[in-house]
């Protein structure tokens, strides 16, 4: 829950000097002064000359001639500084306490004490401030604020509630910035504070070129269940309705199972793009989860509603109608024999469409033996056993006939891997190399065509793909007959935090296929060769890069790279894909060729810039680049940004867009 306690901008900074004046000196730690003197019998404590007075929660106060009365209600001194944290300071000339209220005169207050070398950021000085605790509110008469011993502005009398009120309604600072050609936008938020768990902030949006930008958050928290809604709303100049709505709620239903209820919806494909809500997802998903688990169960039921918001789409590349429900269970045994365990799994899934839809049923039983036996020889032996119950309405098969009705099928299948992991350790390197061979045996289906995309996409195949149960994404594809995987790892390693590790390996099919897919690595026989290198350290890089070369003449066939070079302020970070020509009718001609590069620059322990980018290098353009200058101060930040998007789609057409934003910070506490 946000803790607002203005509502204004420069009201923030009076909300610290009220907390300064709230200071909880009743019951002080230690008093040291020139002279003490204390009551018996009333308990009242006198100071004469200079007093310095510590609470419990260690903040200090100095002052003169000082009293407290018995029960600290009452307090009186001169020339009074307190120190609340590191570099919160509050300075008055006197200050009095006495019935429920609180007088400070010739008060100074900031957060920016010894902060920079040319002065106080920022501090505020008033005439006198009151604290009246019946009304809970603090009153200032002749506020001044100031910014490096400069007098910005000056307000004749202002008021403010009491901090210790920690959930106010009021005004929240506004921000501004340019928008997707509709001109200059100018947020003005207001907190409305309903209880001390739930709030929520209302944003009313002025657009130069457009008509108002409505915006609400709302958030509630309970002992055991938080809930998240984000949303907006907008009636633009031609005339149209256009929003969005954001939900996420979670509920723990006990230590062992939880639920969760998410809604993504918007009015059309472009309202995120085009008012600054996108984030590049490709479709929405609305739904809920219910979690139930246990010491070596678990089980989950969810269903999903999409919400496309590509231009053309087709079964390989987005979600092909709505999931209800899909239900998955799962249960390992205890080890039955030495380290032997079986696993249970079930499944059920519902899939409507537009007039089409499907249902499955699955139940799979695995049981899985691993050993170590003579020389370091790693084996581990499994079988599975799987019935799979299908109803079909409609539904486009693999082959491209359209089928209602009934299908079954039962997959039997087992595994034998082998590994052998060789170790040289030594004074400054430890070096691993460790062969492994996975022979795997499943029944032929050839004449069981199953639906086109259920929940199954194909396979490509990656140094991930090999040692796998599927080699297939989901369950409704399934391999057929006996293939190999093997490969090799080395992998070397130092005390001071160095690590090199290099993987090659293939599978290889020993049943024919009748269909290959030249783009997916597999082949009738030896696959392409799949590996990966990585370089770690613990100071300044991390590289991985995973590649596919064709089989026959080790030509590359796919390849991605990942590299962070640098240090928390200072980086750069580089991502490139790149991918042969794909006989593939969403793939652009000419492969896939893109890089993502990151960058920053720690100009000073304050000043920072950074910059990211996503550049196609098909085409020789930029599909994004983000940047700005970044200032954080100890006592205030800001920051100047800018981004480009070059994304074109029906009313959306991406330029650059430039936001500001300057905030103030309270003991390193940003508002």
């Amino acid at each position: 829950m946000k803790k607002i306690n203005s509502f204004l901008a420069f009201f923030l900074l009076s909300y610290a000097s009220a907390h300064a004046l709230a200071v909880n000196m009743e019951e002080p730690r230690l008093i040291v002064a020139d002279k003490i003197e204390y009551n018996v019998k009333s308990e009242e404590i006198k100071t004469v000359g200079n007093t310095e007075i510590t609470n419990q929660s260690g903040q200090r106060m100095t002052l003169v001639d000082s009293y407290i009365s018995g029960q600290g209600e009452d307090l009186q001194g001169k020339d009074i500084q307190i120190w609340l944290g590191q570099h919160v300071f509050v300075e008055t000339d006197s200050i009095e306490r006495g019935e429920g209220i609180t007088i400070a005169r010739n008060a100074m207050f900031t957060a920016c004490a010894n902060c920079d070398k040319y002065g106080d950021a920022w501090d505020v000085w008033a005439r006198k401030i009151v604290h009246k605790m019946d009304a809970r509110k603090l009153y200032f008469y002749n506020p001044v604020f100031y910014a490096y011993d400069v007098p910005v502005f000056w307000l004749p009398y202002m008021q403010m509630p009491d901090p210790g009120i920690k959930y106010k309604t009021g005004l929240l600072m506004p921000d501004m910035g340019s928008t997707n050609k509709m001109g200059t936008q100018i947020n003005l938020p207001l907190y409305l504070a309903l209880s001390e768990t739930h709030d929520m902030t209302f944003t009313f949006g002025y657009l130069t070129q457009e008509n108002p930008l409505f915006q609400l958050e709302h958030r509630l928290n309970s002992s055991h269940s938080e809930f998240r809604t984000t949303g907006s709303f907008t009636h633009n100049r031609e005339g149209k309705n256009r929003w969005h709505i954001f939900n996420d709620d979670v509920i723990e239903l006990g230590e062992n199972a939880r639920a969760t209820i998410f809604l993504e919806r918007t009015s059309d494909k472009t309202y995120l793009q085009k008012y600054g809500f996108y984030d590049s997802q490709p479709y929405l998903d609305s739904g809920a989860q219910l979690e139930v688990f246990g010491q070596s169960s678990y089980v989950v039921a969810d269903m999903h509603i999409f919400q496309e918001l590509r231009e053309a789409t087709g079964n390989h590349s987005a979600p092909d109608g709505n999931i209800l429900p899909n239900i998955r269970a799962v249960h390992q045994t205890a080890p039955l024999y030495k380290e032997t365990y079986a696993t249970f799994n079930a499944d059920m899934l519902g899939i409507s469409g537009k007039s089409t839809s499907s249902q499955r049923i699955i139940g799979d039983l695995r049981l899985t033996s691993p050993w170590t036996i003579w020389g370091g020889n790693r084996l581990t032996a499994s079988l599975s056993t799987r019935y799979d119950l299908y109803n079909f309405s409609n539904t486009q098969m693999v082959d491209g006939e359209v089928y209602s009705g009934v299908k079954t099928r039962f997959l039997p299948s087992g595994y034998l891997e082998w590994g052998l992991p060789l170790f040289k350790p030594s004074n400054n390197w430890t070096q691993i190399l460790e062969p492994r061979a996975r022979l795997t045996v499943m029944r032929n289906i050839k004449d069981d065509e199953f639906a086109l995309n259920n929940d199954s996409a194909g396979t490509i195949l990656t140094d991930t793909t090999l040692f796998s149960d599927n080699r297939f994404s989901g369950f409704d594809l399934w391999e057929n007959g006996t293939y190999a995987d093997y490969g090799v790892r080395w992998a070397a390693f130092n005390e001071a935090g160095h690590n090199i590790e290099v993987f090659l390996g293939q599978s290889y099919d020993f049943t024919d296929k009748e269909s290959v897919d030249l783009d997916s690595g597999f082949s009738d026989g030896p696959s392409d060769y799949v590996g990966r290198i990585s370089y770690r350290n613990s100071e300044w890089l991390n590289l991985v890069s995973r590649f596919r070369l064709e089989r026959d003449d080790l030509t590359l066939r796919h390849m991605e790279t990942m590299a962070n070079i640098g240090s928390a302020g200072t980086y750069l970070n580089i991502g490139h894909i790149w991918s042969d020509d794909m006989d593939d009718t969403f793939m652009y001609a000419g492969g896939v060729n893109e890089a993502v590069v990151g960058a920053g620059l720690q100009l000073s322990s304050r000043w920072a810039l950074r910059w990211n980018a996503i550049y196609n290098m098909n085409f020789g353009e930029f599909r994004s680049h983000t940047g700005g200058v970044f200032y954080n101060h100890p006592c205030y930040y800001m920051s100047v940004q800018y981004r480009r998007d070059n994304a074109v789609k029906q009313d959306y057409v991406g330029t650059t867009t430039f936001q500001f934003k300057i905030g103030m910070a309270i003991d390193g506490v940003q508002y």
